[in-house]
């Protein structure tokens, strides 16, 4: 249970800020870095002071403990000795195993390319008069996109960049945007899609990937929810159905029932009345 809230209590900080859609990649960077380095430090420092956290848990509420000291004996073979004492048990078989996992599910998820990826990706956001903008992350972005950008497409789009930023920063409709997919809405507007289209192409590969927020999760967590080890014959389009319900709660929230009597009563003629 201590260990337990150790790590989650490490975690809580980064998993509460992947979730909120306005988060900046950035900041969020920053923050799986951070947690890395607090879960390898627990892994090498943390095991003294949450013993200490469970001696001193166990003897207010009168339970009994082994001494650490003592040799390991293995509830499954206890005829056969094991060399080990309690501690080696607890502290590397135990803890140390569950801190690893830990980190390396962080070294999964947030690797080397996907963290560029993610840098990169904040170069085109046009938030406080495109502040964050860079062209050389811009570039590197380009080049993580092989198939999308020919190495003439490279050179042009260099040059395009610095036309591009110069003309957005003299427009007034791009002074108060707050994200990318603000910006890609206004370049539509402003007929800028076609004068940028190498730009805008990076617009969209940014904007259909969508690793800076937990939308994809999300839309995992529902249909592991809705198409559940009991009813894992559903239809397809039942499961899509069902899946939008559980995801678009939000949108759904604002349909009264009498909408979904209307709609109802208009696709086929009845007897009788919703």
């Amino acid at each position: 249970m201590h260990l337990m809230l150790r790590i989650l209590g490490a975690t809580n900080s980064l998993s509460q800020a992947l979730q909120k859609r306005d988060q900046d990649i950035l900041n969020a960077i920053s923050l799986v870095q951070s947690t890395k380095e607090e879960l390898q430090e627990l892994r090498v420092d943390g095991f003294d002071s949450i013993l200490e956290k469970v001696t001193s848990f166990c003897d207010k509420y009168d339970i009994e403990i082994v001494s650490m000291n003592e040799d390991y004996v293995n509830p499954k073979s206890r005829r056969q000795k094991s060399n080990i004492t309690y501690r080696h048990y607890y502290e590397y078989d135990c803890f140390n195993t569950v801190v690893d996992m830990q980190i390396q599910e962080f070294g999964d998820r947030f690797g080397e390319v996907s963290s560029e990826l993610l840098i990169c990706m904040s170069a085109l956001n046009p938030r406080d008069l495109f502040c964050d903008f860079n062209q050389s992350k811009l570039l590197r972005l380009s080049e993580l996109y092989p198939e999308d950008f020919s190495s003439e497409e490279k050179t042009a789009f260099e040059l395009e960049l610095r036309l591009y930023i110069r003309n957005v920063l003299q427009d007034e409709k791009f002074a108060n945007l707050k994200g990318i997919s603000d910006l890609s809405r206004v370049m539509v507007e402003t007929k800028k899609h076609l004068t940028f289209p190498l730009v805008n192409r990076l617009l969209k590969l940014a904007l259909v990937l969508p690793v800076a927020t937990a939308t994809v999760e999300r839309c995992f967590s529902a249909m592991k929810i809705v198409k559940s080890d009991l009813r894992n014959r559903i239809g397809d389009a039942f499961l899509n159905a069902c899946v939008i319900f559980a995801v678009e709660r939000e949108a759904l929230a604002k349909v009264t029932n009498e909408d979904v009597i209307n709609r109802f009563q208009k696709m086929k003629t009845r007897r009788e009345q919703l």
